[in-house]
């Protein structure tokens, strides 16, 4: 075919070639900035009822509702910022003025940010939700009965009132990660500084796996309790005073001091669990000697070495002396020259002085939060409970019912039971979680 047989016209009665004409775009582009916000803001809908499930693992109705009153009012701002974009395009398209349609690329803008942020949180929340869905299920709710647990215990021994706080904690798991809590009310770097609901509590695979090492459960909760129960400011107040009226350098008054959340925690967890507990942070903080003799200046965490000692005290004075002896041996055979490793001179000194200083300042002296009661008192713990934990433990071996006793104890049955190997590990983790998932 030559040149100019294809430039010839089509023969008649070919195909047709047709030439769509171009639509306008101006004012759909305008209409559509509008339609994808409203629609993108009423996606970010809040939660529904059951919407993660009806069983008993699934978020209560008041952990639902908390989360949906925060999309509530971040959603009102976003609304408001549609509503802008709406007004703005519909006076764009009756007048082009570039004036018009600078303000609306800017509310546009600002209105995608709001969005962006609102789906982080909304993501956050559907993710520790929808585990609820899956097959860990059962295992953070037996942990989030423990930790219902220890609110109860505290809440009904102190000597007044106090507002019931609500709702519960929520644990949640998240892999890679160390146990840790969100406390109630407190900004969360993952939620833009908003304030958190309800304390969460993170707890990772391996712990999980392993029952006898859920005093992490008990730990984290103690941090929360030194909030709810009024004691933020008090018990530090309490060990500085105890310490500098005793005479002990200002350096190792104000180091302590400063180790009071963490060292707080660390009682309060073992009060409520017992002498068992002490095995589980001791698989925690049981390092190689760089670790656990190390000391990192102004951080909140308690160097390993001195935070063993502390627990060892507490565990003699809450009356399990041949117990303390046997892990404070252990301890020694497992860091037997303390001396120059790196904890500070002054620090290792007066360890012997200001740790029962500690214990008393923090687990033994009234406080006016707590009705006049001491720690000990409010989240009590002696012989007659350890009784019930052996039993418990026995119990747990054998798959028989554990009956009645309280959810915070079945970690250490869960620990007595491995100790004393009654059972297989994998025999005492099943029964542990179901005996918690019967209540």
């Amino acid at each position: 075919m030559t040149v100019s047989e294809l430039r010839q016209p089509a023969a008649v009665g070919g195909p047709a070639v047709r030439t769509r004409q171009a639509g306008p775009v101006y004012r759909p582009w305008l209409a559509a900035q509008s339609t994808n916000l409203s629609r993108h803001a009423a996606a970010l809908r809040p939660f529904a009822d059951g919407e993660f499930g009806t069983g008993a693992a699934a978020p209560s109705r008041a952990h639902v509702q908390a989360v949906n009153a925060l999309f509530a009012s971040l959603r009102k701002d976003l609304l408001r910022r549609s509503a802008r974009v709406t007004e703005h395009s519909r006076a764009a398209a009756r007048r082009p003025d570039p004036a018009l349609l600078r303000h609306l690329l800017a509310d546009k803008d600002a209105a995608q940010e709001q969005v962006r942020f609102i789906e982080r949180v909304w993501d956050f929340y559907f993710e520790l939700f929808g585990q609820r869905q899956s097959r860990f299920a059962p295992w953070l709710l037996a942990c989030d009965r423990i930790a219902l647990d220890c609110y109860q215990v505290a809440f009904l021994h102190t000597g007044v009132a106090k507002s019931i706080p609500a709702p519960a904690p929520f644990c949640y798991l998240r892999t890679g990660f160390a146990p840790a809590t969100f406390r109630r009310a407190i900004p969360l770097r993952r939620l833009g500084h908003l304030l958190n609901p309800f304390p969460l509590v993170q707890l990772p695979y391996h712990r999980l796996v392993n029952p006898w090492t859920l005093g992490a459960v008990l730990h984290e909760v103690g941090h929360n309790l030194q909030n709810d129960l009024g004691l933020a400011t008090a018990v530090p107040r309490a060990v500085a005073t105890a310490l500098l009226d005793a005479g002990l350098p200002h350096s190792v008054a104000e180091t302590w001091t400063r180790w009071n959340r963490e060292s707080f925690a660390d009682l309060a967890g073992l009060l409520l669990g017992g002498p068992r507990i002490v095995g589980s942070l001791f698989d925690v903080i049981g390092r190689g000697h760089a670790t656990a003799f190390g000391y990192v200046p102004n951080k909140p965490h308690p160097t390993p070495y001195l935070r063993g000692l502390l627990n060892v005290e507490l565990l003699r004075r809450m009356g399990f002396a041949p117990e303390a002896d046997r892990y404070a041996a252990l301890w020694r055979r497992l860091y037997p020259n303390p001396a120059g490793k790196g904890i500070p001179a002054t620090l290792l000194r007066t360890a012997a002085h200001a740790i029962p200083l500690f214990v008393r300042a923090v687990c033994y002296r009234p406080y006016p939060e707590l009705g006049g009661k001491k720690l000990a008192e409010v989240l009590p713990f002696g012989e007659r409970e350890q009784r019930i934990v052996g039993q418990a433990a026995e119990r747990l071996a054998t798959g028989t019912d554990p009956g009645i006793v309280p959810e915070r104890f079945l970690i250490g049955a869960a620990r007595h039971a491995l100790d004393h190997r009654l059972a297989r590990p994998g025999v005492v983790t099943d029964n542990f979680y179901e005996a918690l998932g019967r209540r």
